[in-house]
C-alpha cells in the first residue's frame, strides 16, 4: 500500500506531514483563542480534499466558508512559504457545499426524532432518570409498531397517548405517569424555543450527500455554519454532532487497512459534546470513537484545551497539533505541564516552555509513524491555506447557493403521515365507537323495559374496548416493521 501524505507545515526547512493511512486514527487541535486553530483546520481540510476525501467541519465563528475561494496573494504568506519547502503551493478555493440548521447561511440540514434516538434526546432535554424511562418507552412503543416519529409534534402525540392509556400500557411499557409527561411535554416547548424544530424534521440529510467528490476527483468539503447555533442552542449544536457521529458510524460498512479515510469530520468547540452529558451517554461516545476507525473515518476535535476532552477519548487521539496556550495563573500552568507530558519529548527543545512561546501560526505537532506510534513532538510553521482566510461575502454565499447542486433539495419541510397523524385518526375511530356504544347500550336500556330480565356476560368485550386494545396492540405503522437501533440509540437503516 503506497501511502498519502498530507503536509501540515515544516520544523527547521523539513515538511511535517501526516500518514494518510494513519488518518482514520483521529487527531486534536488546540489552544488558546487567536493562535491559529482554524488555519489548521482549514489547511487539513485542504489537503484531505487534494486527496478525494470528503470533509465535513463545523464552522464556529463563521470564516470557514472561505475555503470555497481562492487566496490573495499576501507577504505575510510569502514569508510563511519561504521557510517551507512545499512541492507546490496555487491559491484557489476548493468544492465546497454549505449547511445551516436554521437554512439562512446553507442548506438546511435536519434529521427526524426516530433517528436522534433516546439516549441524546434526554441528555439533550436534560431528562431525570423517571423521565428518561418515559422517553424510552415512547421510543420503545413507536420501535415495536415500525411507526416514525419525524418531528416535535409526533412525539408530543405519542407521549399524550401513553398517558391517557397508561393502565393498558403499564404491562408492557412500565408506568407512564402523567407527571412524567407533563416535564418532557414543557422540556420539548423549551426545546422549540431553542430552534431543535428547525433540526428535527424532514427531509433528513442523506449521508450520501455529505460524502461526494467534484468532477476532479477532490473530496467536497462541507460546511456547517454554526454560529447562531452555538450561541443560542449549544446543546441542539453538540446533539447534532453526536447524532451525525452515529449516524456514519451505523451507515458505513467496515473498511481495513486503507490507504486515505474515506470521510473526515472536524468538530469545532468540542467541549460542547461532553458538557453535561450523562455516563452513558459518554461512554457509547468513547465506544463509537474507537470503533469508528475500522469504517474509514477519521474525527479531528477542535478546542482550547486537550483537557476538554474526556480521558478515554483523548487517549484515542493519534494527530495532535497544539497551538499556543497562555499561563496566567497556577491553574494554568498545571495545565500546560499536562499538556507538555501528553507528547513524546524531542530533545532539541523544552516542550512545555514552547507551548507558552509559540507565535501565531506555529504549532507542536506530533503524528503517528507507520506502525501507529506517535513520533517526537516538532515546533512547526504550519502552512499557509491556499484558499481565503476570512469568510464569503453574502453575495458570494448566495452565489454558492444558487449554484449548488442541493439547490431546493432540502429547502421546503416535509409533513408526511406519522405518528401525529396516526394517532389523532385512531383517537377519533375510537370516540366514533364509544359514541356509537352509548347509543346502543341506550337502546338496549329502552327495549329491556319491555321484556325480561337478561343477564349480560361478565366476560363480554365491548365495541370501544376492542377498538382500544387493537390500537394499543398496533398503533399503525409507516414502515410496517420494527426499528433497530445502533449504539447511540439512532435507528439502523
Amino acid at each position: 500500500m503506497t501511502d498519502t501524505n498530507l503536509i501540515l507545515g515544516a520544523a527547521n526547512g523539513t515538511l511535517i506531514e501526516q500518514l494518510g493511512s494513519m488518518s482514520n486514527r483521529h487527531g486534536i487541535i488546540t489552544g488558546a483563542t487567536g493562535t491559529g486553530k482554524t488555519v489548521s483546520l482549514q489547511v487539513l481540510a485542504e489537503a484531505f480534499s487534494k486527496a478525494g476525501v470528503p470533509v465535513f467541519a463545523a464552522d464556529i465563528k463563521g470564516d470557514l466558508s472561505g475555503i470555497a475561494a481562492a487566496g490573495k496573494p499576501h507577504k505575510k504568506i510569502d514569508e510563511r512559504l519561504e521557510q517551507i519547502p512545499l512541492p507546490e503551493y496555487n491559491q484557489r478555493g476548493y468544492p465546497t457545499l454549505l449547511w445551516d440548521v436554521f437554512g439562512k447561511q446553507g442548506h438546511p440540514i435536519r434529521a427526524t426524532v426516530s433517528e436522534v434516538g433516546p439516549l441524546l434526546l434526554s441528555s439533550l432535554l436534560e431528562l431525570n432518570d423517571t423521565q428518561t424511562g418515559v422517553l424510552y418507552a415512547a421510543f420503545k412503543m413507536a420501535d415495536d409498531d415500525g411507526m416514525l416519529l419525524l418531528d416535535l409534534k409526533d412525539l408530543r402525540a405519542l407521549l399524550s397517548f401513553m398517558a391517557q392509556h397508561n393502565k393498558e400500557l403499564r404491562l408492557d411499557y412500565g408506568n407512564i405517569s402523567s407527571a412524567s409527561v407533563a416535564a418532557i411535554t414543557r422540556r420539548l416547548l423549551v426545546l422549540e424555543e431553542q430552534g431543535a424544530e428547525a433540526f428535527l424534521g424532514e427531509p433528513a440529510i442523506t449521508l450520501a450527500d455529505l460524502m461526494q467528490k467534484d468532477f476532479s476527483g477532490n473530496g467536497v468539503i462541507n460546511i456547517l455554519d454554526a454560529t447562531r447555533l452555538t450561541q443560542e442552542a449549544p446543546r441542539v449544536y453538540a446533539t447534532f454532532l453526536l447524532w451525525l457521529l452515529s449516524e456514519v458510524f451505523e451507515e458505513l460498512p467496515e473498511a481495513g487497512d486503507a490507504e486515505l479515510p474515506k470521510f473526515v469530520m472536524f468538530f469545532d468547540e468540542a467541549h460542547l459534546l461532553f458538557n453535561r452529558a450523562p455516563a452513558p451517554l459518554l461512554d457509547k461516545i468513547e465506544q463509537v470513537a474507537r470503533l469508528i476507525r475500522s469504517k474509514g473515518v477519521g474525527i479531528f476535535f477542535i478546542t482550547q484545551s486537550p483537557l476538554d476532552l474526556p480521558e478515554n477519548v483523548l487517549g484515542q487521539m493519534g494527530m495532535k497539533i497544539q497551538h499556543a496556550l497562555r499561563a496566567y495563573t497556577p491553574k494554568d500552568r498545571k495545565v500546560i505541564r499536562a499538556v507538555a507530558d501528553s507528547f513524546r519529548a524531542n530533545p532539541d527543545f523544552d516542550t512545555e516552555a514552547a507551548i507558552t512561546d509559540l507565535g501565531t501560526g506555529e504549532a507542536l505537532v506530533s503524528v503517528l509513524d507507520t506502525k501507529g506510534a506517535p513520533q517526537p513532538v516538532q515546533r512547526t510553521l504550519i502552512c499557509p491555506p491556499e484558499s481565503r482566510i476570512g469568510p464569503l461575502t453574502n453575495a458570494e454565499r448566495k452565489d454558492k447557493l444558487s449554484s449548488s447542486p442541493m439547490a431546493g433539495k432540502y429547502d421546503v419541510t416535509l409533513d408526511r403521515e406519522s405518528a401525529y397523524e396516526l394517532l389523532r385518526e385512531r383517537a377519533d375511530k375510537l370516540a366514533a365507537s364509544e359514541e356509537k356504544e352509548k347509543e346502543t347500550a341506550a337502546a338496549e336500556k329502552a327495549a329491556a323495559k319491555s321484556a325480561a330480565p337478561r343477564k349480560r356476560s361478565s366476560n363480554r368485550q365491548s365495541a370501544g374496548e376492542a377498538m382500544l386494545k387493537s390500537t394499543l396492540r398496533s398503533v399503525g405503522t409507516s414502515l410496517g416493521r420494527a426499528l433497530i437501533r445502533g449504539l447511540l440509540g439512532s435507528f439502523r437503516r
